[in-house]
């Protein structure tokens, strides 16, 4: 599910825009919200009953700080690329003494839906306690790439986003690994029920949760093990999957790029070019030519 919203009233004080873009995956909501102001800001954190990690992605100005209330100052020292984690019911606020762009990405963690989707336990622990301006690269990285496609429709972006929400799950609240998750691959007729389920349903979205119910484990286990048996994550089989298909169409037909672009999942005949670019070293023009001259 993808949402955007350009316009929300009322804005807190010297905040002169605000614009949030929205999905959700595996019972994770994400919500990327991009901040212009100009002078003193302090605003109360929306989402208070639902458990949440803030990353803040990028600021100009003052540096921004998260606060219990709002005249009462962080008692964490500024780190960059800090994040917060605030459990459900737990009150917080953003400050900045002069903040001028702000661009923020907010999780909200469904852990009913995930329990049930991802079959996997989480450190209560973890869950249930705050963290104010903590640091972690491997998290911030992967929040990162995820508020990147947020916007994407691509048809890999969900397989994409879907693993990319059990790593950063994995690593925030430090689930046990399940037995039997050491690397191992996937068993011949695991791997081919998945690959058949991928090829038949190219090039529509494709839910993890689908292709780990098929093999018959949780989401994380999947993705380690499809990787241990391909060497790629599952969002990018499939992406190369509709690479060639594209490369059939290119030469067994006379199809427009932009015919090509739509028979593969493509938005555009400029987005197929740059990704088939990306992962070939050449335009489909090119290799066109280069293949049927």
């Amino acid at each position: 599910m993808l949402a955007r919203v350009d316009a929300v009233a009322p804005l807190p004080e010297n905040v002169l825009s605000l614009s949030t873009a929205r999905r959700v995956w595996n019972g994770v909501s994400l919500d990327v919200n991009e901040w212009r102001g100009s002078g003193r800001v302090a605003h109360q954190f929306p989402h208070q009953t639902e458990t949440r990690l803030i990353a803040l992605l990028e600021e100009v100005g003052s540096p921004c700080e998260p606060r219990l209330r709002e005249n009462r100052p962080c008692p964490a020292s500024y780190r960059p690329r800090h994040m917060d984690f605030a459990p459900a019911g737990m009150e917080m606020w953003g400050y900045s003494a002069d903040v001028r762009f702000v661009r923020d990405a907010t999780l909200m963690f469904d852990f009913a839906a995930m329990d049930e989707r991802l079959a996997t336990r989480f450190d209560r622990e973890a869950v249930s306690t705050p963290r104010l301006r903590f640091a972690d690269d491997r998290i911030w990285t992967l929040v990162k790439l995820l508020a990147e496609v947020v916007n994407d429709s691509d048809p890999s972006a969900q397989l994409y986003g879907d693993g990319l929400t059990v790593a950063i799950m994995a690593r925030l609240f430090a689930d046990p690994p399940q037995p039997g998750t050491d690397g191992k691959g996937l068993a011949p007729w695991q791997l081919r029920r998945v690959v058949d389920h991928l090829d038949a349903h190219l090039p529509e979205r494709v839910d993890l949760a689908r292709l780990a119910a098929l093999a018959g484990l949780s989401q994380s286990h999947f993705s380690r093990a499809f990787k241990a048996s391909t060497g790629m994550a599952p969002y990018r089989w499939q992406l190369d999957a509709r690479i060639r298909r594209a490369q059939a169409l290119l030469i067994d037909s006379r199809a427009t790029l932009d015919q090509v672009a739509e028979a593969t999942g493509f938005a555009d005949a400029v987005h197929f070019g740059r990704t088939f670019r990306k992962l070939i070293g050449a335009t489909p023009a090119t290799w066109r030519r280069d293949r049927t001259s």
